[in-house]
């Protein structure tokens, strides 16, 4: 069982009459580059959210990247962000010529320390780019009345968080902007590359807009640079309006998933996923934690469980980030919780009798480490 493949396969199996008409409504339309399908599901992600605008792109790095450029972020400034994320939230901010600064994270909930937030900042920071990890939202109202004070836009990744809610906010409303990837594993995913920006600001929108059509706003005419060939597919955007119909309902199948790992695991030494107050948790992944990780992930491939880590590395210890210059220990809670956590099957397609196998394989090698 692997969790990617197996969640696909299960997903395509029960959705496939819907996902084939989504494609065959795109060709059939003779519209195959931003025609009625992006410009549906811009409108209705949008309203999902209670905003006024969402701009679709190719894929998550790039709803980053446009988001960070939208906002003014360029050479020379520096984005507040956290290092346990995944790297192209960091690869985006390098792109535009801004300069990541890391703060460390909560050793419960594997999310960004907002107090540590405030001592970051510098005269060169420019941004807040808190990364709503794993399925659930940083603890944003302290970290707005950082931005406000200071100045500052935030800019959320939701990457990892749709449908996800902070005392009853909905991740992406919370800053400037936000950002999404649609890549297939994702809570919302597509069934290829995807992403898009939203924001309820109408400068911030047209300066998307721009910047993901070669700088134009009338198509031959560029009006500004930068620009990029940034769009979200056709296909892609029919399929994410029939999927985004059912995002509750998916919410609700990973919840009930994750209550049921919560109960297993109760009286076991492995750490089950924390909520912090004030969250619905949408749980893209299921991380837990144990001292012995690495031990137990062998010792389940013999069952053909198969399981992956989010993140084996934090970003600021990975050789292509070593410029950035943070030593080892730097960031000590979350170097720990690299060495430790690791994600069990989590899709909402997941069948009771595949979860309950890899249960029973896992309590099972629990028992003997």
């Amino acid at each position: 069982m692997t969790t990617h493949v197996w969640g696909y396969l299960s997903e395509y199996e029960k959705e496939r009459t819907e996902i084939l008409d989504a494609v065959d409504t795109v060709f059939g339309s003779g519209r195959l580059v931003l025609g009625a399908s992006v410009e549906g599901f811009e409108r209705e992600f949008a309203d999902h959210h209670g905003l006024a605008h969402c701009v679709g792109v190719d894929n998550g790095t790039n709803a980053l990247v446009l988001g960070l450029r939208a906002l003014g972020i360029g050479p020379g400034d520096e984005v507040v962000t956290v290092s346990n994320t995944a790297a192209p939230t960091v690869v985006a901010i390098d792109a535009v010529g801004a300069t990541p600064v890391f703060v460390d994270i909560h050793s419960d909930t594997y999310l960004m320390d907002v107090d540590q937030v405030e001592a970051a900042i510098t005269p060169r920071t420019r941004c807040l780019l808190p990364v709503h990890l794993y399925g659930q939202c940083v603890d944003m109202a302290p970290l707005e009345r950082i931005a406000e004070k200071h100045g500052l836009p935030i800019l959320e990744d939701c990457a990892q968080a749709h449908g996800a809610r902070h005392h009853g906010r909905i991740a992406g409303t919370m800053g400037k902007a936000a950002a999404f990837s649609f890549y297939p594993t994702k809570v919302l995913g597509a069934y290829g590359d995807g992403g898009a920006t939203i924001t309820a600001d109408p400068e911030v929108d047209a300066a998307l807009r721009r910047l993901r059509y070669y700088g134009m706003e009338t198509t031959y005419h560029v009006e500004q640079l930068p620009g990029y060939n940034s769009r979200l597919d056709e296909v892609q955007a029919e399929i994410l309006r029939r999927k985004l119909t059912r995002l509750d309902d998916y919410l609700v199948k990973r919840q009930a998933i994750a209550q049921r790992y919560a109960e297993a695991f109760a009286d076991t030494e492995l750490v089950t996923p924390v909520t912090a107050p004030g969250n619905t948790h949408v749980y893209y992944v299921h991380v837990v934690r144990h001292p012995r990780r690495d031990a137990i992930i062998e010792a389940l491939k013999a069952h053909d469980i198969h399981l992956n880590i989010s993140y084996p590395w934090p970003v600021h210890t990975q050789r292509g980030f070593a410029h950035l210059g943070y030593a080892e220990g730097s960031l000590p809670v979350t170097e720990a919780a690299a060495r430790e956590i690791f994600s069990l099957p989590m899709y909402a397609s997941l069948a009771p009798a595949d979860q309950e196998r890899v249960i029973d394989a896992l309590r099972g090698v629990l028992a003997k480490i």
